[in-house]
């Protein structure tokens, strides 16, 4: 049987959908860029929700990419023969041009063409949409299926909860979906079996989203003006469907084992969790630290899920008996495996190797202390144990892992009251999850008005910080509401009141003059050839749309933008902050008032 390698597949999928027309656009960043609802990219199609809505892209209708995304909801199942926290989305989309008969026959295509993939055609298996009361049974997707040669058998209709897609959001674009599956060696679990029941005979490997829908905020489903595909195949998913195996058992992960093996005592049969942990958490920790975002550890937001990911590689890496520095020299490993691919990981690799050395011995500092304060519980013992809410803070608040919380209570033989520590993290778990539901339950695109003003306001704001400031200044990330705007950039000190006080005023005196705010369509060459700045170039395809406000700002972006500076009210800075070594945060607000400070 023949095995694929990810640079296999990744390049097969680009060619086949260059054949069919598409642009190919480049990866955008792991850090979403102006999106507050989520901290990380955790779908292909997250960069594109602007021109889901109908926003013009600049490489036309039809689009392909192969997208970095991180998923963090599940950190805690990392280890199993699924869950990874970083992985890669191979995607497709129709932006108002192609739907669904163009979809499904170029999957069936991409899928059993002896060309492409190949797999045999009983061993594939589909659904699609059964309908409801807000969209009808989705007959068509059926028929076409049928006509393609697809067994009738292997096609399942499924309610809204299996085969619908969106919105992302409380409103926006949604639509039914029509979902791909390879059939393993494993027998039906029953006579209703099928790819809603989770036995493992069927893995899902591709997902057509027809988004014909907007939801309303009233609940209801009205048809879209502009209908798109968005489809998305996750690299490691498909690898597991085509060679069978876990996760786990691939190429992206065969170099990064060999380097852990090499420094570890223990073999990975024999540990296989630690094994897993130490390479998932460390390769997603080169993907953030990699960008060019500027995400460094620290207790809030990307940079707190950083943390988290680097210190549970540690602690596994520990069970491994690797030393400490161990996880740089297997991050190198990492950064080998996909530096040709994602050439900025090569490019940040010293910052990179830094960082995670620096957070390392951060780490052995915060583990010699969750030891001082575990003395001190084995003194005042609660009925002869360690209580399970001292447990938890030992985990919680110092960041002491509970194995080894109940392996220092083993060799002093004390009991812990591990059934109130599991109550207690599972509190902790389920608010941690229920915030991050919340954070993405409030939409991936706010196209409000009061939005694209701030958006637009972080241009002026970065055009006048190198006018205060110098050249030195380089936007590393920002963050907007519908309230407030933020904006990080490159410098090496804290502001002083003086430079505030002037990169106040001249956005204020931009937004004075009154200029509309313009765009083109250009080459990147030509973007650069002008004066534009673009700051995550690599996300974009090589036709770009340049902003143009005045004299004062020219730079390259994707987002949504008011039509007039006048119409952006006063700027005040409310905040200036450190955000990480060398990056700096401002905060700040738009008042509706034309008072000038």
């Amino acid at each position: 049987m023949k095995l694929y390698t990810s640079e296999e597949i990744r390049a097969k999928y680009i060619q086949f959908f260059q054949e069919k027309g598409h642009a190919v656009i480049s990866s955008a960043s792991v850090i979403p860029d102006n999106d507050p609802t989520v901290l990380f990219t955790t779908a292909g199609m997250h960069p594109l929700v602007p021109y889901l809505l109908g926003e013009k892209h600049p490489s036309g209708t039809r689009l392909t990419n192969v997208q970095k995304c991180i998923r963090t909801v599940d950190i805690d199942e990392v280890g199993d023969d699924t869950h990874c926290t970083f992985f890669e989305m191979m995607g497709n989309w129709s932006l108002g041009d192609y739907f669904k008969h163009e979809s499904i026959s170029w999957s069936w295509e991409f899928v059993t063409s002896p060309n492409w993939l190949d797999i045999p055609k009983h061993k594939i298996a589909v659904t699609v949409f059964e309908g409801d009361d807000d969209a009808p049974r989705d007959q068509e997707s059926y028929e076409i299926w049928c006509a393609l040669g697809q067994c009738e058998e292997e096609i399942f209709f499924l309610p809204k909860a299996d085969n619908w897609w969106g919105p992302a959001g409380q409103t926006g674009p949604c639509g039914p979906d029509t979902e791909i599956f390879v059939i393993s060696d494993k027998e039906r679990c029953g006579p209703t079996c099928s790819p809603a029941c989770g036995c493992g005979r069927y893995v899902e490997f591709w997902n057509n989203v027809f988004m014909k829908y907007n939801k309303t905020a009233e609940g209801k489903f009205e048809p879209l003006d502009q209908k798109n595909v968005d489809t998305g195949m996750g690299l490691e998913r498909v690898l597991v469907a085509l060679n069978g195996g876990t996760v786990y058992d691939s190429d992206l992960f065969t170099t990064i084992f060999s380097r852990i093996a090499e420094l570890s005592e223990t073999a990975y049969a024999n540990q296989p969790k630690a094994y897993r942990v130490v390479a998932d958490h460390t390769r997603t920790a080169v993907f953030i630290l990699g960008d060019n975002y500027g995400i460094t550890p620290s207790n809030v937001d990307q940079g707190y899920v950083l943390r988290r990911l680097i210190r549970r590689a540690v602690r596994f890496a520990m069970q491994l008996s690797i030393q400490e520095g161990g996880l740089a020299d297997i991050a190198s490993a990492v950064i080998d495996k996909y530096e040709l691919i994602y050439p900025e990981l090569q490019s940040n690799r010293d910052k990179i190797i830094r960082e995670l050395q620096a957070e390392e011995a951060r780490f052995q500092k915060t583990l010699a202390q969750g030891l001082h304060e575990f003395d001190k519980l084995s003194i005042s013992l609660v009925n002869g144990q360690i209580d399970g809410a001292a447990a938890f803070k030992l985990y919680d608040t110092y960041g002491f892992p509970i194995e080894l919380t109940m392996e220092l209570a083993t060799e002093r033989s004390i009991a812990i009251d591990l059934e109130g520590y599991l109550e207690k993290f599972q509190k902790h778990r389920v608010l941690s999850q229920a915030g991050a539901a919340q954070k993405f339950k409030g939409g991936l695109a706010d196209n409000s008005a009061q939005t694209a003003n701030l958006h637009t306001a972080t241009h002026l704001l970065h055009a006048a910080l190198r006018k205060v400031l110098g050249d030195e200044v380089a936007q590393k990330g920002s963050n907007i509401t519908a309230e407030r705007l933020r904006f990080d950039f490159s410098f090496h000190r804290k502001m002083t009141e003086e430079e505030i006080v002037a990169t106040e005023r001249l956005v204020n005196e931009a937004i004075a003059e009154g200029v509309g705010i313009t765009f083109e369509e250009m080459t990147l060459e030509d973007a650069r050839r002008t004066g534009a700045i673009g700051l995550f170039e690599s996300k974009y395809g090589q036709m770009v749309k340049v902003y143009t406000m005045g004299k004062f700002s020219k730079e390259i972006c994707g987002g949504p933008h008011a039509v007039n500076t006048v119409d952006l009210g006063t700027f005040k800075i409310v905040k200036e902050e450190s955000s990480s070594s060398s990056v700096r945060r401002i905060k700040a607000v738009l008042e509706s008032t034309d008072a000038l400070r």
